[in-house]
């Protein structure tokens, strides 16, 4: 396999399963880190902030700088800062997204909003449904951060941001714009911020609708990785095919 500069890796499935580290994937972060090259974790998971992440990070015995993970509550406060500065956001999500939308200084309301952003939110209810609808019938930007219907667990596969978007997408009748993967947003930012070109770029994951997906669209190479949502079998039969196939990331350092 080649030798890039950067390796975008996926976490939940690929390098952990909720609170479970996966040994062969903090193997290969340690196999990176001492070959001079640190990995960017890119994830779906809009609830935690960079900070926490990092955190949970260590307890795995991977270390990171916060500058190397990018979630998809970071791309969705990105794009509202670059696109649709100076409107008022109403949200639906936990501390991760709402710590990227006031580090970018964008102001949040309870209420009626020119923009609706969802991420996952596991104290949801009617009420912040009702206010997100009721904003987007009004006008409003919808906004989402992952299309992901669910997300794997120690104790299975749970609901994800995607499920309750669909859900507000189905009462509205507007298609939201999904900042996560498998959209390049995440990307595009860490490649603007570095200089890489695409060629030096590999995104690897467990998840063929969202990390393989992301790799494909953006244009460079990818690494399905045996270890979550997507069996090696099931990524087989799909019509575009991950440049590479991992039983696990122990593979690459043989």
């Amino acid at each position: 396999m080649l030798n890039y500069k950067a390796y975008f890796i996926d976490l939940d499935g690929t390098v952990y399963r909720g609170k479970t580290p996966i040994p062969e994937a903090v193997e290969f972060v340690h196999y990176l880190q001492s070959n001079g090259t640190p990995p960017f974790f890119v994830t779906n998971n809009s609830s935690m902030t960079q900070k926490q992440l990092q955190e949970k990070l260590a307890m795995m015995d991977i270390h990171t700088d916060k500058e190397h993970i990018i979630s998809s509550a970071i791309a969705a406060a990105n794009y509202i800062n670059e696109y649709i500065p100076g409107k008022e956001v109403f949200m639906i999500g936990e501390l991760g997204l709402e710590d990227a939308l006031k580090t970018r200084g964008i102001s949040i309301t309870t209420g009626m909003a020119d923009v609706v952003v969802l991420g996952i939110d596991r104290a949801i209810n009617y009420e912040k449904l009702a206010t997100a609808c009721l904003s987007i019938r009004a006008g409003a930007a919808f906004l989402s951060t992952n299309s992901d219907h669910a997300f794997p667990s120690e104790v299975g596969f749970l609901p994800g941001n995607g499920a309750f978007t669909k859900l507000v997408e189905h009462s509205t009748g507007v298609e939201p714009l999904y900042l996560g993967k498998p959209q390049p947003f995440m990307l595009e930012f860490i490649q603007k911020q570095y200089g890489y070109i695409k060629e030096e770029m590999v995104m690897i994951g467990d998840n063929y609708q969202t990390d393989i997906l992301t790799g494909i669209r953006f244009g460079i190479d990818t690494v399905h990785v045996n270890s979550g949502v997507n069996s090696t079998e099931e990524v087989k039969l799909q019509a575009q095919q991950p440049t590479y196939f991992l039983e696990s990331l122990r593979e690459w350092t043989k």
